[in-house]
């Protein structure tokens, strides 16, 4: 079946960087419109980045622009994310997420266009 399984999270200093992973297996993976949601503590879930698998076109939450790079490997159908100059307001779960249906695209990152998740991974930065 479909899993989405992220790893890759851990404790750093604000300012640091670290490179999160999501191995997704059990679908086509290219065929979904994939994202990275966090939820910072006592917070509702929020959309990070995404991006349309097929054509590797990606788009970033204004909070994230210029600091976190989502891209994917699609021999190994893995996404990731690259975040660099943490901020302690980055701190939180952060979701490897898939589209509710095939072939979903849009930009739109809030969580209703998400129907699988994965575990989370636990990023958590200090000042």
């Amino acid at each position: 079946q479909v899993q989405l399984v992220e790893s890759g999270g851990g404790s750093v200093q604000a300012g640091g960087s670290l490179r999160l992973s999501c191995a997704a297996s059990g679908y086509a993976y290219d065929t979904y419109h994939m994202a990275w949601v966090r939820q910072a503590p006592g917070k509702e879930r929020e959309g990070v980045a995404s991006i349309y698998t097929g054509n590797g076109k990606v788009n970033y939450a204004d909070a994230v622009k210029d600091r976190f790079t989502i891209s994917q490997d699609g021999a190994k159908n893995t996404l990731y994310l690259q975040m660099n100059s943490l901020k302690p307001e980055d701190t939180g779960i952060y979701y490897c997420a898939r589209a509710t249906r095939q072939y979903q695209y849009t930009w739109d990152m809030t969580v209703p266009n998400f129907g699988t998740w994965g575990q989370g991974t636990q990023v958590t930065v200090s000042s």
